[in-house]
């Protein structure tokens, strides 16, 4: 069956990088490729409007086992054949799974393009999914649920988000699922949720590097043509479960005692969902009082204190809400001198914002940061995929930048004022079996 084209559009020409193109099909699939001469690889990417919160609380972790699984074999190819025809070109392929999507991708050399999107298109399109291998990838799973509670610098950012959004939140839940929710899922429960959610209209593909528009766009036509990938199955995903900007609750503490070297602690709160305008003030600040070296915390709690070895702020933003944090690990018994450094720290840039100068700093860190990642094409091929699926738009890396620097140290003052005077929720782990951190 043939899919058809019906429109194609050249969004830019970036003179950082290369012309920007869309297509869309009839069936809704969108193609968006950056062509790159100068580059000698070519990055290719299925991103699905699919993530952990898309999941009902039954089913929590199946978009991540959905994501092992696409790996293990399709009518055409064993999962050998999936992994070994990439390494044979030297090429290098992997996936993740994010609380809003999920993104499979594979570099290569340009030469061999054709063959990234062939693999990958199969995989997204005709996986068997079988019983032997959902259970093989059940134990790995359940083996990495198993890595990750032993990490407890890792451990303590989902315990975070799930004190500020709530347990029963699909926000609030892990990507991973638990064992209580991996050990019973069947492989009818995963095989419904593909086939119901892999579909066209949910599905982006982002391709970067030394590339043709049309040949990608035919290329990926004849392999999902080839593997009849079905237009009519479900609906996409229009909605999500409406959360508020900020917890219902008051100031929330939640420990969790491990026998540790070190207390990994996480202060913040609800912050800023991903279409606010004040998401590029957020950042200058994020990056002025915890995003490097010359940051406020850092300075003052390692530098000047020596407290922690790592400690640094970070935000995360989704289509209705975000969050911003700290992160920093120190010895048990320093962490209340840590804690009321932080908590200082974050009363005095609510009260008063950020020097000029800092805000300046700010603003470098950011553009540099944006500019300096994306010399490759894996970095370019994400935010293709990342304009059109989460923000509706391809911004020039010159628009980011004029954004960027349109920020003003009144905006970084407001914007302090309002996030850091809201509600902070607190999560600790380490061995605190009866400590007081009220």
């Amino acid at each position: 069956m043939g899919f058809g084209v019906t429109e194609t559009t050249t969004l830019a020409m970036d003179p950082l990088g290369g012309t920007i193109r869309r297509t869309t099909l009839p069936n809704g699939l969108r193609i968006l490729t950056e062509a790159i001469p100068a580059m000698r690889s070519v990055s290719f990417g299925v991103w699905v409007a699919v993530g952990s919160r898309d999941e009902d609380a039954r089913l929590s972790g199946s978009s991540h086992f959905l994501e092992h699984l696409l790996f293990k074999g399709t009518k055409l190819r064993s999962a050998l054949d999936i992994s070994a025809s990439i390494e044979a070109v030297g090429g290098d392929t992997n996936a993740f799974t994010a609380k809003e999507y999920t993104c499979y991708y594979a570099r290569v050399l340009d030469t061999d393009a054709p063959l990234a999107v062939d693999v990958m298109c199969d995989l997204i399109a005709d996986s068997l999914l079988t019983e032997p291998d959902v259970e093989t990838e059940r134990g790995v799973i359940l083996e990495e649920i198993a890595m990750r509670d032993d990490e407890p610098g890792d451990e303590v950012h989902d315990l975070f988000v799930e004190a500020v959004y709530g347990a029963d939140s699909p926000l609030g839940r892990l990507i991973s699922g638990t064992e209580e929710t991996i050990t019973p899922m069947t492989r009818d429960d995963i095989w419904d949720f593909y086939r119901s959610r892999y579909v066209p209209q949910n599905i982006i593909i982002a391709a970067a590097g030394s590339l043709n528009h049309a040949q990608i766009v035919d290329l990926v036509v004849a392999a999902f043509d080839r593997a009849g990938f079905a237009t009519d199955e479900a609906a996409p995903v229009e909605h999500r479960s409406p959360l508020p900007a900020a917890p219902v609750q008051g100031p929330t503490i939640v420990v969790r005692e491990k026998d540790t070297e070190q207390a990994h602690i996480v202060y913040g709160c609800a912050a800023l969902h991903r279409l606010d305008e004040r998401r590029f003030a957020l950042g200058v600040l994020n990056s002025s009082l915890g995003g490097g070296m010359s940051s406020r915390l850092f300075q003052e709690i390692r530098e000047k204190r020596g407290l922690a070895y790592s400690v640094y702020s970070y935000t995360s933003q989704y289509a209705d809400s975000g969050v911003f944090a700290i992160y920093a690990g120190c010895a048990p018994g320093k962490v209340d001198e840590l804690l009321a450094l932080v908590k200082s720290e974050l009363a005095e840039v609510a009260a008063n914002g950020l020097t000029e100068a800092e805000v300046l700093r700010g603003k470098g860190m950011m553009k540099g940061a944006l500019v300096l990642g994306l010399e490759d094409t894996g970095s370019r091929m994400s935010r293709l995929a990342k304009g059109e699926l989460l923000y509706d738009e391809q911004l020039s890396v010159d628009e980011l930048l004029a954004r960027i620097d349109a920020v003003t140290v009144d905006d970084v003052r407001a914007i302090a004022a309002e996030i850091l005077g809201r509600p902070m929720t607190l999560a600790v782990v380490g061995p605190f079996a009866d400590h007081d951190f009220s």
